[in-house]
This record gives C-alpha cells, sequence and structure tokens, in this order.
C-alpha cells in the first residue's frame, strides 16, 4: 500500500495515539511555561467546558439550612449535565471536596451522582484536604485525564455547614498526637490562631475592617448587576420558617449572605470573638454557609470531537505546607509555586480569587505578595458570601472564569489557606 493509499485512523484512535505519546511526559513538571505558551491552544490542554454552582446561602438561617448536602450535589451534577449537553455516560469519574461530612460523603455523595443521572459506570470518590477540597477534587479530575487515566470527569465540591459544623468536625487527638506540639497545633481553632497570628504579623483590625467592607461592597454592586446570575444554579427547596414552623417550598437563586450597607465604621463596633480586645469578629471573617459546586473537565481534543464549548483552561497548581499555627500564610508560599510552574509573573495574572477564610490572613498574603487590590475579589469573597468548606475550591472556578470572561481578561489564579498549615494554588485561562 503507498503512502497516498494508506488510511487515516479515525479521530478517536488518533486522539489515543496522541494521548499515549503525551503520557510519557505527563507530569506538571513537564508542562511548557511562559504567557505565549499557557496562551497557546493545544489538542492536550485540560480543558473546562463547564462550570456553575448553586448559591451560598447562611448557615442555619439561608435558604438551604434544611437542604442535605447530597441534595445540594444531586442538583449541581443535574444542572451540569443539562447546561452542558454532555452525554452523562462518557464521564468516567468524578470527585467530590467535603470537609464535614462523616467519611467525607462518599456513599451519600455516589448516590447523589446516580440521582442526577449518571450511570453506574461513572465512578466516584470523595476527598477532604479542608479548605481546598473543592480545588483538589478539580486538580484530581485534571491530572487523571492529563496522565490517560480517564477522559473526561467531574470535580465538584459541597458542604451542608447548617447540619454538620460544630465540635464534632475534629475528633480527639490520642496521647501521641498530644505529646508531640507541632503535631498538637494543628488542632488549635482558626479563629484563635489566627487572632495570633494577626498580632504577630501586625495585621490591624482597622485594616481587617477595611479589607471586609470592601469585600462586602463590592459583593453588594456585584449582586446588584447581576454579576453571579450566570455561574449561580436556581434550586428549589424544602425550607421550615423558623417564625411560624411551617414547611414551605422555596427557589433560592441567589447569595443570601450578602449585607448591604456595610462600613468600616459598623465593622468597628462589633466585638471580637476570640479574645479580649482582639481584632477578628464575625464580620471580618468568612461566613459559616452552604453549597455545592461543579466543574466538567476533558482534553481540548475531546471537547472539540463532542462539540462543547470550552470555557477555560487549566494550566498548573500547586500545594504547599506552613506550620499549622500559620495556616493563614498559604497563599502567600503557594501561589509563587504556581506562578513559577506556569514560567508566569504575579504582573501577569488578570485577575485572583483568594478565599478570604479571615481579612487578617488575606490583607497580610495581598501585602506580603504584593498585589494589586483592584485585582484580588473584585466581586467581593468568602466574608461577603461565605465559605462552605468543601465547596469554595470549586465555586472559585466558576466565579473566576464568569469574571474573566465578563471583562474580556486571560489569565486567573485561585487560592487558599488549608486547615492546620497548608495552602494551595492553581492558575487558569479563560477562552
Amino acid at each position: 500500500m503507498t503512502r497516498e493509499e494508506t488510511p487515516l485512523l479515525p479521530s478517536r484512535a488518533q486522539e489515543r495515539l496522541s494521548q499515549v505519546q503525551s503520557h510519557l511526559a505527563s507530569s506538571e513538571v513537564d508542562i511548557p511555561r511562559g504567557m505565549e505558551t499557557i496562551l497557546r491552544k493545544s489538542p492536550d490542554d485540560i480543558v473546562v467546558t463547564c462550570a456553575l454552582r448553586t448559591p451560598i446561602t447562611r448557615g442555619g438561617k439561608g435558604g438551604f439550612k434544611d437542604t442535605a448536602a447530597p441534595d445540594l450535589l444531586a442538583h449541581t451534577f443535574k444542572s451540569l449535565i443539562s447546561n452542558s449537553g454532555i452525554d452523562p455516560s462518557l464521564v468516567e469519574d468524578i470527585s467530590v471536596g467535603n470537609v464535614l461530612a462523616p467519611g467525607s460523603g462518599a456513599t451519600e455523595f455516589r448516590a447523589a451522582a446516580l440521582v442526577a443521572g449518571f450511570p453506574e459506570t461513572t465512578a466516584l470518590k470523595s476527598l477532604n484536604r479542608q479548605c481546598s477540597s473543592g480545588l483538589q477534587a478539580c486538580v484530581d479530575i485534571a491530572n487523571a485525564i492529563r496522565c490517560g487515566m480517564i477522559d473526561i470527569g467531574v470535580g465538584a465540591g459541597v458542604e451542608s455547614m447548617s447540619s454538620q459544623y460544630g465540635p464534632g468536625a475534629v475528633s480527639e487527638f490520642s496521647e501521641l498526637l498530644d505529646g508531640h506540639q507541632e503535631a498538637k497545633n494543628c488542632k488549635v481553632p482558626m479563629g484563635v490562631l489566627s487572632e495570633q497570628m494577626a498580632s504577630d504579623r501586625k495585621v490591624t483590625r482597622e485594616a481587617q475592617d477595611a479589607f471586609a467592607a470592601r469585600s462586602y461592597q463590592r459583593a453588594e454592586a456585584a449582586q446588584k448587576a447581576g454579576k453571579f446570575k450566570e455561574e449561580i444554579v436556581p434550586m428549589k427547596v424544602k425550607w421550615m420558617d423558623p417564625k411560624t414552623d411551617e414547611e414551605k417550598e422555596i427557589v433560592v437563586d441567589k447569595d443570601d449572605g450578602i449585607r448591604s450597607g456595610m462600613s468600616v465604621e459598623g465593622l468597628a463596633k462589633i466585638k471580637a470573638a476570640f479574645k479580649e480586645g482582639g481584632t477578628i469578629h464575625a464580620g471580618n471573617a468568612s461566613q459559616v454557609s452552604d453549597g455545592a459546586a461543579a466543574v466538567l473537565l476533558m482534553k481540548r481534543s475531546t471537547a472539540e470531537r463532542l462539540g462543547q464549548r470550552v470555557v477555560g483552561k487549566f494550566v498548573c497548581s500547586s500545594v504547599v505546607g506552613v506550620k499549622p499555627l500559620l495556616m493563614g500564610i498559604g497563599p502567600w508560599k503557594a501561589i509563587p509555586v504556581a506562578l513559577e510552574k506556569a514560567g508566569i509573573g504575579k504582573e501577569e495574572v488578570d485577575l485572583w480569587e483568594i478565599n478570604e477564610a479571615f481579612a487578617s490572613q488575606c490583607v497580610w498574603c495581598v501585602k506580603e505578595l504584593g498585589l494589586d487590590e483592584s485585582k484580588v475579589n473584585p466581586n467581593g469573597g468568602a466574608i461577603a458570601f461565605g465559605h462552605p468548606l468543601g465547596c469554595t475550591g470549586a465555586r472559585q472556578v466558576s466565579t473566576l472564569f464568569n469574571e474573566l470572561g465578563r471583562t474580556g481578561q486571560k489569565v486567573g489564579v485561585t487560592s487558599m489557606c488549608v486547615g492546620t498549615g497548608m495552602g494551595m494554588a492553581a492558575v487558569w485561562v479563560k477562552e
């Protein structure tokens, strides 16, 4: 048979051949670096074709206070399937970040996937890397695709802090763990250690309240302008009216923790929560919240073959450890590592989504990293609309791409501090 007569391989076979070749250099260490490179489109890019979330509601008070985490997740999965148009039988694995549910909700979340319409052939796991669980779920799926383990997957996160937040979230330490000082520090309450960090790093209450007020004001303005509508999927739920004990059916279609009219002067009146004369209080720390988010990932070649619209792509990620008592500095250490992996500088990043666990740690990280504050959480953050622990890392992806698209920008970074002393970050490109 002559060269001209050689039959062309089917597109699926060509894709698999390319995939096998890429396996030989499949780690993030081997990713080409630099702005020109990360903006360039390649068949092997790990792309996002849909990213969405539920509204985020106040823990114990808001629209989802009577809705179980698996129900939030099932609705989010259903919305992901319908909004993306993906054939659910093509999704090979789902990774769900969760912090508070026993066993990280592995059994219930598998059931939620089946309820949502994924077949039994779609595998699912849950994971817990505390506040970065949702991002870790997305990264795990991206890396599974990159190394050829799967072709299509979903990274997600969910948390019902209304039903599962409290002292029982952390088990008692054994004598062995309690006998090691650094290990023992892992169970120091985050509010207490964040108060200590603010004192040690000289982050004033005034600076924290100014940051928090700006978060509220930005979120209020963004919500009024309808900026979150594109990323939010409304959900009809049963809700018990605390005033009448009457069960009602309501539609939750917006974040209900955003408070209007917040100011530095108003925040200054709130009593410190963790220490007499301290700096951290309910107004400058993240809210206890409920919510879910999901991200559909695959290679660009797969998306093109299936006719999936590419929202953006995952470039790389980083995870680092810091001292448990300095948990809040995690983004400061993780972000430079992610940028180095991508081969770009901070000045080349258009938008930063940094989780606002506490204003104290955000103020310090932003200042130490030398970031342009106007590019950090331009539509507010967890102080304003909440931090459902396992959900946040996945939620940030939809928020980031939504704002990058709205403003015509390209490069974004998501990051957060992580309980027990860690930090995580990821670089994304909008298309």
